[in-house]
């Protein structure tokens, strides 16, 4: 079931869409292409349950890492050791951000949270809800906010910058928004718009519409731009909840291509392809000059996929069974298949050097490298 956030008197409250069919059983696994990728335990750490949306982030070799109850950590990832944990004494509702000393999550309170080699250093509370992991770069902290609103503070005293505020809209989309740097531009989702701000004011630079949204009321014109989004040196491509994929060139803020396609997970790219998931989570593989499509896989339909990830020759996603599947990047064959503890897949993985790293929703991180 799809969750929105609606726009009242009262501010945002969360509402479900009860009409949505039955979700099918997952596709059965078939076993992988004979070329498999193999991949061996490096090492494995426990965290608390994470049901929140949730992104992995590492900066240089330390990978931070949040879970629901509160508990915040640094991991070396070579190693697996920890550089410092904390436990904050409130519940999360999205984490987490790092430029690799400060680390920046966000709690169901609506307060944003900076700790630094384990201590608290700032927090600010919004008005609003936010479910998108705050973005930490150039010495600030930037938040993306349930009601399409941008904060930015500074890294060090939590000084409130600026904020970018649209006018309101009916319904807004309660899933983790795309909040990215590009060079010297902030990268936002803006309804079905990718806007770039200038981070240092908040100020519009420029807008370019990934889709249109259509449909008879408010739930079907829903179309916000859902993250992660893919990046290949000025090209970013990005997927509008329900609607659309698409590639815009940043340089010249033109929108090269959309294409229709119902899906509410973000994308992956490398300079050749754009991989997503769709919502009966077929994987398609878009080539980047047209959007034409390079291959498709439906052997994993209904397995509740994580956002890809490109990673060396493969295409890599989880799945809500606890599985991660490699794909040929080439022709989107299954090449290869890991397990883990059988509770599903809570971010999208991600390369750290010659380490794969994985999240479970039972808090099981692990790091693999390939045999």
């Amino acid at each position: 079931m799809r969750r929105l956030a609606a726009l009242g008197a009262v501010g945002f409250l969360l509402a479900a869409c009860s009409s949505a069919p039955q979700r099918p059983d997952p596709t059965p696994l078939v076993q992988p292409a004979p070329h498999i990728v193999r991949v061996a335990v490096a090492w494995q750490q426990s965290l608390g349950a994470v049901r929140m949306p949730v992104q992995l982030y590492a900066a240089g070799n330390g990978l931070a890492v949040a879970s629901d109850d509160g508990a915040v950590g640094m991991i070396d990832v070579s190693t697996g050791q920890w550089r410092w944990r904390a436990r904050l004494e409130a519940p999360l509702s999205a984490g987490v951000g790092s430029d690799g000393q400060h680390v920046a999550v966000l709690t169901q309170d609506n307060e944003v949270v900076v700790l630094r080699d384990g201590d608290v250093l700032w927090r600010q509370r919004l008005a609003t809800r936010s479910l998108t992991a705050p973005l930490v770069a150039g010495e600030r902290v930037f938040v993306y906010a349930l009601d399409r609103s941008v904060h930015a503070f500074d890294a060090a005293s939590g000084a409130r910058l600026w904020q970018h505020q649209r006018p309101g809209d009916p319904l807004t989309l309660a899933q983790q928004g795309v909040l990215q740097p590009m060079g010297d531009t902030l990268l936002v989702g803006q309804g079905a718009k990718l806007a770039g701000l200038d981070p240092l004011r908040g100020s519009v630079r420029w807008e370019v519409p990934i889709a249109t949204p259509r449909g008879t009321n408010e739930i079907e014109r829903l179309a916000d731009l859902v993250g992660p989004v893919g990046r290949a040196a000025q090209i970013v491509c990005a997927r509008a909840f329900q609607a659309a994929v698409g590639c815009v060139d940043t340089r010249r803020a033109v929108l090269l291509w959309s294409k229709a396609s119902n899906g509410s997970v973000g994308l992956a790219m490398d300079a050749d392809q754009v991989y997503g998931v769709d919502g009966t989570d077929r994987v398609t593989a878009y080539r980047v000059r047209d959007g034409e499509v390079a291959w498709s896989l439906d052997a994993l339909r209904f397995r509740g996929l994580t956002p890809p990830v490109a990673a060396g020759d493969s295409v890599i996603v989880g799945d809500a069974q606890g599985y991660v599947h490699f794909l040929s990047r080439r022709d989107g064959q299954i090449v290869g298949r890991a397990a883990t503890d059988g509770s599903g897949i809570a971010a999208a993985p991600l390369l750290v050097g010659d380490r794969l790293v994985v999240l479970t929703r039972a808090g099981s991180l692990i790091a693999w490298r390939p045999e």
